[in-house]
């Protein structure tokens, strides 16, 4: 599969920071005086859970498809996704004129289906535990002829993923990015890492980048250690359903495990400890899956020596019955 796959480039970040600049937000860098104090250094925090469809995923989901032909718009995409990816193909299939069906769990969050299909969007559900969703996106591609937007094994995809980085790094004062020793954003197939990765090496490789994972989908960690893709044990949970990729995707993979300093896991309760710090603190609404490195860091599993550090916050589409539960809690 890798074979007849394009590795992007620095320069494809580039192209693509263009592409989409009209049609997806610059997010902003925010500070917080507390989580400087706990982290002990500046911690700069790149906010896509303010990005339109709510993630990082509308970067990727809009590339990928203004590189289509007019023939392949014509007879329109498919992907699969837990939800964020889902919602970014929907929008951008919308603004573009194009038809879109998407390969979605049954347990999705609702409030990601409803947001996808708003958009004009088939849903396609299957049973996660029992079907393939990627068997079922190859059946619907036979069946229309349209051309598969996959979540992470795409060129288009992961270069624009990478604008994330782009952006926070040169929208870093000067001061902290000569002093920038730590770039740390969540991790599901491996996308963003990657795509961010592209841009760590030529821009500032002098900072370590870390991938964040929910404890049981922690593939990317067991990968490293082993140096190859390796599969997560099955009948694992997690609350971050963005992030229950079984295997890093094989283009992601061919990156991260060039570009990665290392991968680390969280469990629930810090994801959950994460969620409210942002909302009473940072007042701004993270989901789990987007959570998961500002868990990391809250943690203490994130050394930043003393040095600045970009946390990135990958997705807002929280649930509206979790959201609740969780300040119940609280």
């Amino acid at each position: 599969m890798l074979g007849q796959m394009r590795v992007p480039t620095f320069a494809d970040v580039e192209r693509a920071a263009v592409a989409i600049a009209p049609h997806v937000r610059r997010t902003p860098l925010l500070r917080s005086p507390k989580l400087d104090a706990i982290a002990g250094a500046p911690v700069w925090l790149k906010t896509e859970c303010l990005q339109v469809t709510g993630s990082f995923k509308a970067r990727g989901a809009f590339n990928a498809m203004l590189a289509l032909s007019p023939e392949q718009r014509a007879r329109g995409v498919v992907a699969y996704s837990t939800g964020n990816h889902g919602q970014a193909i929907a929008w951008a299939a919308k603004t573009l004129g194009l038809q879109a069906t998407v390969v979605m769990p049954v347990d999705a969050p609702k409030n990601k289906v409803q947001k996808a299909t708003q958009q004009g969007a088939q849903v396609v559900h299957y049973d996660r535990r029992t079907q393939s969703r990627e068997e079922i996106g190859m059946r619907l591609l036979e069946e229309s002829g349209g051309t598969l937007v996959p979540p992470g094994d795409h060129p288009d995809v992961l270069a624009a993923q990478g604008t994330v980085a782009l952006e926070a790094l040169q929208d870093l004062p000067a001061e902290a990015r000569a002093n920038l020793g730590l770039f740390a954003s969540p991790c599901g197939g491996g996308g963003l890492a990657a795509g961010c990765g592209l841009v760590i090496d030529a821009l500032s490789p002098q900072t370590r980048q870390y991938a964040v994972e929910p404890a049981g989908f922690d593939d990317t960690v067991q990968s490293l250690a082993k140096g190859q893709r390796t599969p997560n044990a099955p009948g694992a949970t997690t609350m971050s359903d963005a992030l229950m990729a079984a295997i890093p995707a094989e283009l992601p993979w061919e990156i991260n495990h060039r570009f990665l300093s290392g991968a680390l896991a969280v469990s629930d309760a810090e994801v959950r400890t994460a969620i409210r710090f942002a909302l009473e603190e940072l007042r701004l609404v993270v989901e789990p899956g987007g959570a998961v490195a500002l868990a990391a860091l809250l943690a203490g599993k994130l050394d930043l020596q003393g040095r600045d550090a970009v946390i990135v916050l990958s997705g807002g589409n929280i649930d509206t019955p979790l959201l609740r539960e969780l300040l119940q809690d609280a």
